[in-house]
């Protein structure tokens, strides 16, 4: 199957892009450069550019461009270019989608559980309304944007995807070096629950979302469990074995991250309804499982 993808240098990107292509898919690259290859094509998400054309042959289309919501404090400039490089890159896809004169079978666009907003220990799934704040304005922007490629009949889904326990990015990639180092702690009170999901089970529920017919709209991506901070921490010490007496105060957090220290600190109870619902079976869902599998042990 010939699939055109954005946002495949990061870190979802480039496992999901290497796993498609290691069974076979022909993989187009949509890149913000000059093309090195006939597997890349360029587009420009900020002017709109993205010439349907180039999209030609593509039986799916998946977007997972994004700026970083973790990289940097929160300033107004940071938040624009957050909420920009969502919803424009969004709306640029699905426009030139939309305008195929052979549109794909599916238009999967990366989401996150931040629509949600600070659930507290209530549980939520793809059915509970949105929550308030930047990030879950944001996400309902942001998927909303897409909504030209759904008016088309092209099956339109929403990967909702919570904290990705990945060695190498996200906010496991922070995490990992500070437990190993012994300077490891809950974040706040702890209580906070933290949705996780293991990067081997985030690129095969993606996988399976585009496999699936019946999937579209939101569909959470998610580990059937939340725990609570203070749960994740007390995981990590006992599969790095380290201790995790180190501890983060609110104040703390929230002078060195600004707002959005509030979404650290905020609490989600997601439920993968959909995801389980459909038939997906977990490799890792237990946290001391998606914390070994993500070490390679």
């Amino acid at each position: 199957m010939r699939i055109a993808v954005t946002g495949a240098s990061g870190l979802i990107g480039s496992a999901l892009t290497t796993a498609l292509a290691a069974d076979g898919h022909d993989i187009v690259r949509l890149v913000r450069r000059a093309p090195k290859s006939g597997a890349e094509v360029r587009w420009d998400p900020q002017r709109r550019a993205l010439d349907p054309d180039a999209l030609t042959g593509c039986q799916a289309v998946i977007h997972l461009a994004g700026a970083g919501v973790g990289d940097r404090r929160w300033t107004d400039e940071r938040k624009k270019v957050l909420y920009d490089s969502r919803v424009l890159g969004t709306a640029t896809v699905a426009a030139a989608v939309a305008a195929m004169d052979t549109p794909p079978g599916v238009l999967l666009c990366g989401s996150a559980i931040g629509y949600y907003g600070d659930t507290g220990d209530r549980w939520v799934d793809e059915d509970s309304p949105p929550g308030t704040g930047f990030l879950a304005d944001l996400v309902q922007d942001w998927e909303a944007a897409a909504e030209p490629a759904a008016a088309a009949g092209v099956r339109t889904a929403f990967a909702r995807t919570g904290l990705v326990v990945a060695k190498d990015g996200g906010a496991w990639g922070r995490l990992f070096p500070l437990f190993k180092a012994g300077l490891g702690g809950r974040l706040g009170n702890g209580r906070q629950f933290w949705s996780f999901i293991a990067m081997h089970d985030e690129i095969a529920a993606l996988r399976h979302i585009l496999d699936t017919p019946a999937l579209s709209g939101p569909v959470n991506l998610t580990a059937p469990e939340p725990l609570t901070n203070r749960e994740v921490t007390a995981a990590m010490g006992r599969v790095l074995h380290r201790p995790t007496l180190a501890a983060v105060p609110a104040p703390a957090l929230r002078l060195a991250l600004g707002e959005f220290a509030g979404d650290v600190l905020g609490s989600q109870r997601v439920r993968p309804k959909r995801l389980m619902e459909s038939g997906f079976v977990y490799a890792f869902p237990e946290i001391d499982q998606a914390i070994g599998a993500a070490l390679g042990s």
